[in-house]
């Protein structure tokens, strides 16, 4: 069938996804995985809803190669547009299978039955028959291409009152990887020098394999990795073995320096996303750069991977976000047939992006299979911070013109910035895992990979969502900075919205208009347009209210991707004595909302993440290598500068549901750099708006 869902184009056996076990439940199996999103609850919802049991009646099975179907990354808020959007067919197609089968044993039509908590009967009748009596007379190692499309009813197993599926364990103990144990398992750590191109010039192991604990050593190339019976034990021989190693760097980090100067050091490729006919004679010009730095993905608890290699097979726990891209790249890393590895999905702390996950995964493996024992490798702080793959940096040059009307006459736009996507990934040429590019006989990086229009990757919306007159827009494409760049939450949307938003205000100032009025004026989505006047009410808006005094409020507004949840944010700052993040609104249009409440944990989280990257995060270094590598040097949004956060969802239960996790993060950043604007009467225009960027702004008297 033609008209799959993207998810069953590519697993459309019905048995991939159900199976009608013996104990009175039903698995069900995604291949979307646990992040805090809440989305794999979400999933189980559906299934229960449209097949008609309880939701305590299915066992759902998430992220494992051995038997989930393989639909790809958990990324790009998809979870809900493609896997649950797939997991809505297969349960209905499932559903009218069974009910088919009923019919015939209780000799009525299939039209007249209903099913609750799992048994189909008919209405005034009390005789029924459930799910697992009917196992036996319903075969589903069936192809979905050579079935009907099903009824769907749209039902989801306690709406309005759903409740995560994976909290329990999480809050009392054995819900991460960390929390796991396997027998016999010993632990590993890895010894990494602290800048990205430094190579291993001499180690001499001798003294740190006679350490207490110690099991083995392992070394090939420049990976050094220590295992021992205690994690402790490991600890003390990494830091012994860091007193010992040399290295060698074989490239030099250029100056680290706002604005990021460095990108214009690099070889670029220019593409044109737009660049429409037409004349213009605006009555003014503005032009204007914005930027933000690297960013990590700062996770509180580091990247951890368990591996177990019995010498036929590798067994692999990781909290990957695509267990079938990184089983392929480990099996080319490793030299062994993809078959002979196995990977399950353990949640790990919420990272939303391509953080150490992967690269630990192989570090594991490494040591597992060197040292004949199941491996639990965690990363330290500093190797999370200095080592994992991070947001990448940004530049976003604009020029607009305003017409004597006030209205927007041109939109010139560049988009510069390294890679946003360099996942481990099934290719024939590279591995995209750290370890494998420092071993003895290493593998380059995998080739880089870009997403077009209107998805994209550094140019994620960088078309403006609004009427902007004659539009030229470009991304110039770099290769890999001096840093390694890969998938942060919400990829280029968050500079980019930033820019345009803050872009958005300047004109507005400039117009003499009010910033949510000139949004609507150059705005025809309706739906757009419905976001922004509900977060106007949310937060009180006044048209023209004066800021200064180091009090402010500011807007910024975003479809996320062009085509995914509209979300609109209200920020309100108070200056008097630091930058204080005081309240922020949301309003939000994700269609129809399977698990509200999920969709409100997402917006605020995507919200307070946003608000420390853009107030607080910045990756530094010098000519010795990384310089964030703890807390300290590495602030991120504490507990006590948390807003208060009102969130509110437009009601869109007639149509299809939109991915939320990340359409907060752009809108976020630009209204925190359009309230501070507001408040101070200048503006900050490279993030992280910190008080010395603020003072410098003051200093510098930009009151554009």
């Amino acid at each position: 069938m033609s008209d799959l869902p993207i998810s069953l184009q590519a697993n459309p056996m019905l048995d991939r996804w159900i199976a009608i076990e013996e104990s009175s439940r039903i698995t069900v199996r995604t291949g979307k995985v646990e992040l805090g999103q809440g989305s794999v609850t979400a999933i189980a919802a559906i299934a229960a809803g449209e097949l008609g049991v309880r939701l305590d009646q299915i066992e759902i099975v998430a992220g494992d190669t051995r038997s989930s179907p393989n639909e790809g990354y958990t990324a790009g808020s998809l979870s809900m547009e493609h896997g649950g959007q797939a997991m809505r067919w297969v349960a209905a197609t499932v559903r009218g299978l069974c009910a088919e089968a009923a019919a015939a044993v209780l000799g009525v039509s299939a039209d007249e039955l209903i099913v609750a908590d799992g048994v189909f009967t008919t209405l005034g009748r009390n005789a029924g028959v459930d799910y697992w009596a009917l196992a036996g007379n319903v075969d589903l190692k069936r192809s979905l291409h050579d079935l009907p499309a099903p009824v769907m009813t749209g039902a989801v197993a306690d709406a309005g009152a759903l409740k995560r599926l994976d909290l329990t364990g999480k809050l009392t103990g054995p819900g991460f990887i960390h929390d796991m144990s396997l027998p016999c398992m010993h632990f590993g750590r890895v010894l990494r020098p602290s800048h990205p191109g430094a190579r291993l010039a001499a180690f001499d192991p001798a003294t740190v394999k006679a350490m207490p604990g110690v099991r083995a050593v392992v070394i090939d190339g420049s990976f050094i990795g220590i295992v021992a019976t205690r994690d402790e034990d490991a600890l003390k021989a990494v830091a012994m073995a860091a007193t010992i190693a040399k290295w060698q760097r074989s490239s030099d980090l250029p100056e680290d320096a706002p604005g990021n100067p460095w990108l214009d050091t690099l070889p670029g490729t220019d593409i044109e996303l737009l660049n429409e006919a037409g004349d213009d004679t605006p009555w003014q010009t503005h032009r204007a750069v914005y930027s933000r730095p690297y960013i990590a993905h700062a996770s509180i608890g580091p990247a951890c991977a368990i591996a177990q290699w019995n010498g036929e097979r590798l067994s692999v726990w990781s909290h990957t976000q695509g267990v079938f891209q990184l089983r392929a790249a480990m099996a080319r890393a490793l030299r062994i047939d993809e078959d002979r590895i196995e990977i399950a999905h353990r949640p790990g702390a919420g990272c939303y992006g391509h953080n150490g996950a992967d690269d630990v995964a192989l570090d594991a493996a490494l040591m597992a299979r060197a040292a004949g024992v199941p491996v639990m490798c965690q990363w330290s702080r500093a190797d999370e911070l200095s080592w994992s793959p991070f947001g990448a940096a940004m530049r976003v040059d604009i020029e607009a013109g305003l017409d004597r009307n006030g209205r927007i006459s041109h939109w010139h736009e560049t988009v510069t910035s390294p890679p946003h996507t360099t996942r481990p990934e099934a290719t024939t040429t590279g591995v995209s895992l750290l370890a494998a590019q420092h071993l003895a006989q290493p593998f380059d990086p995998a080739p880089l990979r870009f997403m077009g229009q209107p998805s994209g990757t550094a140019d994620r919306n960088a078309v403006p969502i609004y009427s902007v007159g004659r539009r030229h827009i470009v991304n110039r494409r770099l290769p890999q900075g001096p840093l390694r760049s890969s998938a942060l939450r919400s990829l280029g949307a968050h500079c980019n919205v930033f820019a345009i938003d803050s872009m958005m205000d300047e004109l507005a100032l400039r117009a003499g208009a009010d910033p949510v009025r000139f949004r609507l004026d150059h705005l025809d989505d309706p739906r757009g347009r419905a976001v922004l006047e509900a977060v106007a009410r949310l937060s009180g808006w006044v048209e023209g209210e004066p800021g200064g005094e180091g009090q402010g409020r500011g807007i910024g507004f975003a479809r996320y991707k062009s085509l995914g949840a509209w979300c609109a944010v209200v920020a309100v700052v108070d200056l008097t004595d630091k930058v204080r993040l005081d309240k922020v609104y949301a309003a939000v249009d994700c269609g129809r909302a399977i698990f509200p409440d999920g969709v409100v944990n997402q917006i605020e989280g995507g919200i307070i993440q946003a608000a420390s990257w853009t107030l607080k995060e910045a990756v530094h270094w010098s000519r010795e290598g990384v310089e964030t590598r703890s807390w300290d040097t590495y602030p991120i949004l504490s507990f006590s500068e948390t807003p208060r956060i009102a969130v509110e969802i437009l009601d869109r239960s007639g149509e299809p549901p939109l991915g939320a996790g990340e359409c907060a993060a752009g809108p976020t950043a630009a209204a925190i750099g359009n309230a501070i604007a507001h408040a101070i009467g200048v503006r900050v225009r490279h993030m992280p708006l910190t008080p010395q960027r603020i003072s410098e702004a003051i200093n510098d008297g930009d009151n554009s």
